[in-house]
């Protein structure tokens, strides 16, 4: 192919990836008609179809879907030499793209970035909030953060804080209304701010342990949310019962805004996790990411 349309290639990519004109268009800085004719000046050239459009949607053909599986890897790579070369000896430049969910942010990406940009400022760090299961890979990050059991095992795990709970609680206001909850059954009959899967779309079962046994809890509620945050917010209005991790609420809980409810009962996970294909590790700006997000939360892998 033409060296020439590396240009509409790389924008092909980005649009591929986020599947939309618009998105890619924002990404890129420029309009969404000058990213429409990037791709179309591809397809002519290549004399086939890559991509197929709605007035909602946007999908790979067949075409599309090999030429992104073959030429965007190594276009990635060529892109990320080309901005490594023009740097000054013992500079390192490039961009780190993660996938982080919201409850992450306070304990893990908020102490991380800033110090990171200030060592290495010519390395750009993209975090995408969101807490559906991604495909890292496929979607073009470099890395994410997760909960140990949410990542495949094929990927390299970094430890980025230590085993915490996931706990259950409510403001003082709401207890004196409603009472105490005693057991995991008799969150049936509380009013619970449910927490809607982004993957599937069904709502979230509270989990909860003693000893040996397991509960998953089919709470209810007035409030449905996708965000672990607000609910958390809510329910220091009183509004109802929210399931958090304990990390997220400690100031809440140490001003007595929020009380922690079967406390006996709060299952303890590992923790979070930075993860990454182990190929990934080749990228000098990814090592370096790591590097610091190691010593800020004084872990080791």
């Amino acid at each position: 192919m033409n060296t020439a349309l590396l240009p509409q290639l790389q924008v092909f990519l980005v649009v591929a990836r986020l599947r939309s004109f618009s998105g890619a268009a924002r990404e890129l800085g420029v309009s969404t008609p000058a990213v429409s004719q990037s791709v179309r000046q591809l397809e002519e050239q290549l004399r086939v179809v890559l991509l197929t459009r709605t007035t909602r949607s946007v999908s790979l053909t067949e075409a599309g879907r090999r030429l992104v599986e073959g030429a965007g890897p190594a276009l990635g790579q060529a892109l990320a030499t080309l901005t490594e070369v023009s740097a000054r000896p013992g500079e390192t430049v490039g961009r780190v793209r993660l996938s982080v969910p919201r409850a992450a942010v306070p304990s893990v990406i908020t102490p991380v970035v800033p110090t990171f940009r200030e060592r290495h400022p010519r390395i750009e760090v993209e975090v995408v909030i969101e807490e559906r299961f991604v495909d890292i890979v496929a979607e073009g990050y470099d890395a994410g953060v997760r909960l140990s059991e949410a990542i495949e095992r094929d990927m390299v795990q970094v430890r980025l804080t230590d085993a915490f709970r996931f706990i259950v609680v409510g403001a003082p206001s709401y207890l004196e209304r409603h009472g105490t909850p005693q057991r995991p059954e008799d969150l049936l009959r509380h009013e619970c701010i449910t927490f809607r899967m982004r993957t599937s779309g069904a709502l979230y079962a509270w989990e909860l342990e003693r000893g040996r046994r397991n509960w998953r809890v089919p709470v209810r509620g007035g409030v449905v949310t996708n965000d672990t945050q607000l609910s958390v917010s809510l329910a220091e209005q009183g509004l109802g019962l929210a399931y958090t991790l304990e990390p997220m609420v400690r100031e809440q809980l140490r001003e007595g805004r929020l009380v922690t409810v079967l406390e006996s009962y709060a299952p303890t996970v590992p923790g979070f996790f930075l993860y990454f294909p182990s190929r990934a590790q080749r990228s000098p700006a990814l090592r370096l990411f790591v590097d610091v997000a190691r010593e800020l939360t004084r872990l080791a892998s």
